[in-house]
């Protein structure tokens, strides 16, 4: 007599009685499967990289709405505010110009996003995909330039600056900084990890190369160039050492140079200072809220279909 089975029905096999008990558990687990142990793990390290990267954001942020008749030196913290007030805020406006100096941040940080936008594209396309003499010596010039620290050059930037007479102006506070070596090498490796297949077939087809920049290669960096401009903006936004050495007219100073002023003058009274903090932190929010979304946009457009 033979048993018929159904082929399209799976058959359960048992488990082999000499295979230990943990490695027949991992099995029925799968290849993917993360046990409850290390899930309580990873759910742990992220609460406490959380608590490191946003703890001090949320303290600045509370001690700006504390009111003058809190403690903010307690044996026990408290971040909750008894007496919120935006009073502060108001103050800072009123104790320096924040307005005029967040204006001539904002020309910098205008300056230094276009120039790395323009330029690191331009240079990272030419390295990626265009053929001319001396191109890996370039290539390692750039690569060498992340070794060095800002601080080693910035006598030779000051008197290059100086010497254009765009000492004390804006443009020289954003002149070192509108090509970064490492946006260009970001706008490298994106170009690179492009076919060349496709750039062979624009050629084929008559394409010159600002045909296969603009309608090939553009289109598909675009969360790369959004993460630069990120970049980019970060940096000029949050200088601090260079504008103060090129800039000498108060007028002209940037909001990091200006905020110091602010230390100064009260400089017992650590609440308007993390209410300048967080006036200076908005601009940054806004630009990561709007280039994000481009950002994750660029990825999905970008990808190259066959």
């Amino acid at each position: 007599m033979s048993i018929v089975t159904d082929p399209a029905r799976p058959v359960a096999v048992p488990d082999d009685p000499g295979t230990p008990p943990r490695r027949r558990r991992r099995s029925t687990l799968g290849f993917n499967s993360v046990s409850p142990t290390e899930k309580v793990v990873r759910y742990l390290l992220l609460a406490f990289v959380l608590l490191i990267t946003i703890g001090p954001f949320l303290w600045q942020l509370s001690t700006s709405l504390k009111g003058s008749g809190e403690d903010i030196y307690t044996r026990i913290p408290r971040l909750l505010p008894s007496q919120p007030t935006f009073s502060h805020y108001g103050e800072v406006a009123d104790t320096i110009p924040v307005w005029d100096y967040m204006r001539n941040s904002l020309q910098v940080a205008v300056l230094v996003v276009g120039g790395n936008i323009v330029g690191s594209t331009l240079a990272g396309f030419a390295l990626s995909r265009l053929e001319f003499r001396f191109r890996k010596i370039v290539l390692g010039l750039f690569l060498a330039t992340l070794v060095l620290p800002g601080e080693v050059t910035i006598i030779s930037q000051y008197v290059t600056v100086r010497e254009l007479g765009l000492a004390n102006t804006l443009f020289g506070v954003a002149l070192p900084g509108m090509i970064g070596a490492l946006n260009v090498l970001l706008m490298y490796n994106a170009f690179r990890s492009l076919p060349v297949e496709v750039d062979q077939a624009a050629v084929v087809d008559g394409a010159n190369v600002w045909q296969r920049l603009l309608y090939i290669g553009l289109p598909s960096v675009r969360g790369t160039i959004s993460v630069v401009a990120i970049f980019a903006f970060i940096g000029a936004w949050d200088d601090f050492l260079w504008p103060l050495i090129v800039l000498t007219d108060p007028d002209k100073y940037t909001l990091t140079v200006g905020l110091q002023y602010l230390s100064g003058t009260f400089s017992n009274n650590p609440r308007l200072i993390a209410a300048g903090t967080m006036i200076a932190f908005i601009p940054i929010v806004i630009v990561f809220a709007v280039c994000q979304r481009f950002f994750f946009k660029g990825v999905e457009e970008g990808a190259v279909k066959g």
